[in-house]
């Protein structure tokens, strides 16, 4: 009996690396060394901290499970997963529980197999929006703000005035338009 129980516990630790590695929160904060030097230790030894939460915590809800692991991505990585994933992945991983708790290992290796089937690479890249990629097409001259200002319909808020367009595209003289409130300075782009 103790080697079925080990084998579930290693099939349940199995399936909590797969939902954790298949987890697209965790794979951009490992990734871009949310949790500095060593966040991929990091995110290893957050496998064993989630099977020991739930080891010593048999009747766990959602919520918990899921304040938990937000917890630990806040103190472990600085990241707060706003992505709606903490239910998904806490699901997950209260299903895995479960079947642990039932000892059904063929379940709990289905499970794994098809979170890993699903995981899929994730990577954070610098997104243009489309109001960007329209400016850029219509006029290689627009205007980019160096701090960022609340825009309603090209109405410009927080003191500062909407951009004038240039005359002359050649030119390289700071025009009084330019100069905005605080003292900054709008850099034009050149073609």
């Amino acid at each position: 009996m103790a080697g079925a129980g080990e084998d579930a516990r290693a099939l349940f630790r199995a399936g909590v690396r797969a939902a954790l590695e298949a987890w697209p929160a965790l794979q951009i904060a490992v990734e871009n060394g949310f949790g500095g030097v060593h966040s991929q230790e990091k995110a290893e030894w957050l496998e064993g901290a989630v099977e020991d939460y739930f080891i010593r915590n048999a009747d766990l809800e959602q919520e918990e499970v899921e304040d938990f692991l937000g917890e630990l991505m806040t103190n472990e990585f600085d990241t707060v997963v706003e992505d709606g994933s903490l239910p998904q992945v806490s699901q997950q991983l209260q299903t895995m529980f479960g079947h642990f708790q039932r000892g059904d290992g063929a379940a709990l290796r289905e499970m794994a197999s098809h979170i890993t089937q699903k995981k899929c690479k994730v990577t954070a890249t610098a997104v243009m929006t489309a109001k960007e990629t329209d400016e850029d097409e219509v006029d290689a001259d627009s205007v980019e703000e160096m701090e960022v200002t609340a825009m309603n319909d090209g109405a410009a808020t927080d003191g500062v005035r909407p951009q004038p367009e240039p005359s002359d595209p050649n030119s390289q003289t700071i025009k009084e338009e330019d100069i905005v409130e605080d003292g900054w300075t709008i850099v034009r782009r050149k073609k």
